[in-house]
């Protein structure tokens, strides 16, 4: 079965309908689905509508996950914050704790907010681009539930801890560079499990450090520590995968020690063998341009480096050279005009999700 297409603003006010109706509030539905539609449109597909139904859904009829979002400041000054988001509505969790930081950031040149107690919350490139768009440079991260292994080590002891960088150019999108400390996060694994194809060598390795390439196996191994993602450079030293794992516990100790939050193990999101929060932990950090300089000067120097860098030599059989964020904006584009692919299995569950809730919702398919 080929792959089908879907208008951006339909499939958004699809998602906002399936939230709706499991209680999430109107406002907050439209920031959850503009998050994952954000995703979506910049062609990070294991980030977008293909996580409805198997992480926010199943987490919200579980009860682990609330539909309304309390946030409680726990601590604040003027230029930080500590945030308890109550396992409410991670997209909702972090636009508020990011939207705290700018504000900040406005006022004193530097904002900086921590959050325990969160969910899931989408791409952090989401909230470092709120930042950016703001004419600050944006950093955030998040610990998650335990999947890659520590260099020398077989177990699943750190999340895949994105550590995300959004910086203003004088170009139509900012420097945005938005991955996991892992050299593929389990999203990725998903949608090769999605399409029933074999991963990419050494992504993955088992209890015995061999390598993994089975999407399916290795995502029913991966919480029960029987298999674990590799860091950024690889398994040992060699590739400098000690890189990978040393960048993925910073983001471990900022999520959880400002907040004294859960880490580790304690985000696995199973208690006593039963679906349990996941108690996740982000900080986000807000840098106004202008306390150090004029914004558009920034701006200019900002795009100078990164049209040098696409300008230098390029290597035998390639014609072009990105930079960070550069890709997802030519994909926006794209999907803007042509539509977003929806997965065979991804609309066999939004087809599921319609029937499940009694929902009034045509598709471009039916």
């Amino acid at each position: 079965m080929s792959e089908v297409r879907m208008e951006a603003g339909e499939l958004g006010r699809f998602m906002e309908v399936v939230l709706g109706r499991l209680g999430v509030p109107e406002a907050d539905a439209k920031v959850c689905a503009e998050v994952l539609l954000a995703a979506d449109l910049r062609g990070i597909d294991s980030h977008g509508v293909s996580r409805l139904k198997p992480i926010y859904v199943t987490r919200l009829r579980q009860g682990v996950q609330q539909a309304v979002t309390k946030v409680e400041v726990l601590r604040e000054g003027p230029t930080t914050a500590v945030l308890d988001g109550h396992h409410g509505m991670g997209m909702v969790i972090a636009s508020q704790a990011m939207g705290l930081a700018i504000e900040k950031a406005r006022k004193f040149g530097m904002g900086m907010v921590v959050v325990k107690n969160s969910t899931h919350f989408g791409i952090a490139g989401y909230y470092a681009g709120m930042a950016a768009a703001a004419g600050m440079v944006g950093l955030c991260g998040s610990n998650a539930r335990p999947a890659i292994a520590p260099t020398f080590g077989t177990q699943p002891m750190l999340g895949t801890n994105p550590l995300t960088f959004g910086i203003p150019t004088d170009e139509e999108f900012p420097f945005m560079l938005d991955c996991a400390t892992s050299i593929a996060q389990r999203g990725k694994v998903e949608l090769y499990a999605r399409k029933g194809r074999p991963m990419p060598e050494c992504w993955v390795m088992d209890e015995e450090g061999h390598c993994r390439t089975d999407a399916a196996g290795v995502l029913a191994d991966l919480g029960a520590g029987r298999a674990a993602l590799l860091p950024l450079g690889g398994a040992g030293e060699k590739g400098g995968g000690y890189k990978g794992y040393g960048y993925a516990t910073v983001v471990e100790l900022l999520s959880a020690a400002f907040s004294q939050g859960a880490f580790l193990w304690g985000l696995l999101g199973v208690e006593d063998g039963k679906p349990a929060p996941n108690r996740l932990g982000h900080f986000f950090l807000a840098m106004d341009v202008a306390a150090f300089t004029e914004v558009d000067a920034f701006k200019a120097t900002a795009g100078a480096i990164l049209r040098e860098l696409r300008a230098s030599r390029k290597a035998p059989g390639h014609n072009r050279i990105y930079t960070a964020g550069e890709k997802e904006y030519l994909e926006l584009q794209r999907r803007l005009a042509e539509g977003i692919p929806v997965l065979p299995s991804v609309k066999q569950e939004m087809e599921e999700l319609r029937r499940e809730l009694g929902l009034e919702f045509s598709f471009p398919w039916d």
